[in-house]
């Protein structure tokens, strides 16, 4: 098992941190306008080149399965050739569409199995998809590939931990702010040291 990239989102649907590993095409770096800094690691806009690889998310051909049931949903992505296709998506353009993905979902699973079901997970052929939603209404996204079992317990242990740790505690951290996000060294590198310890890691 192989975890690709970890997404986080705050209660204003607003992708605050973003961190990847084992992730066979790189983010594209957003435009200016879009840029936030404290979100990721990608250059800055200065420093954009123009042979960015594709986003995971460029191809749309792939099915989801969510509770056995096939629809067209986030693209085939990782392991495809990267010489065929659309350019990939700007991160901001991507974060959205991971964001608008999960929202549309959990409301499909809403409405078809009532208040007491939880979405969870969903995944296609090329990666599965794993949600943790904290009671303030944060959203930690994590990617994986498709043979993976859950892994909200390890979402869960990345809140209670890491993001309590060096996030909430931390007065120099701007919470709910609309134009930075939340990343610190001391986050990241925990965030790095906990997946790096888990044995699905991959390599």
């Amino acid at each position: 098992m192989t975890i690709f990239s970890l997404y986080i989102f705050d209660r204003h649907c607003e992708c605050i941190y973003y961190q990847d590993w084992h992730r066979t095409r790189a983010a594209r770096p957003p435009p200016p306008p879009s840029y936030k800094p404290g979100v990721h690691r990608l250059p800055p806009p200065t420093q954009l080149a123009d042979n960015v690889r594709e986003s995971i998310f460029a191809d749309n051909r792939s099915s989801v399965q969510t509770g056995g049931t096939g629809m067209n949903g986030l693209g085939s992505g990782i392991g495809a050739s990267t010489t065929r296709g659309p350019k990939g998506l700007p991160f901001d353009e991507e974060a959205k569409l991971v964001y608008g993905v999960i929202l549309s979902l959990r409301n499909m699973v809403k409405k078809l199995s009532g208040r007491d079901e939880a979405f969870t997970s969903y995944s296609t052929a090329q990666y599965k998809l794993h949600l943790y939603e904290t009671i303030t209404g944060y959203k930690f996204v994590l990617l994986s590939d498709p043979s993976s079992d859950s892994l909200r317990f390890v979402l869960r242990q990345l809140y209670v931990g890491p993001f309590v740790e060096y996030v909430v505690r931390n007065p120099l951290v701007v919470m709910d702010s609309r134009e930075e996000g939340i990343d610190n060294d001391q986050f990241r590198a925990a965030v790095d040291r906990h997946m790096r310890g888990l044995s699905m890691f991959g390599t």
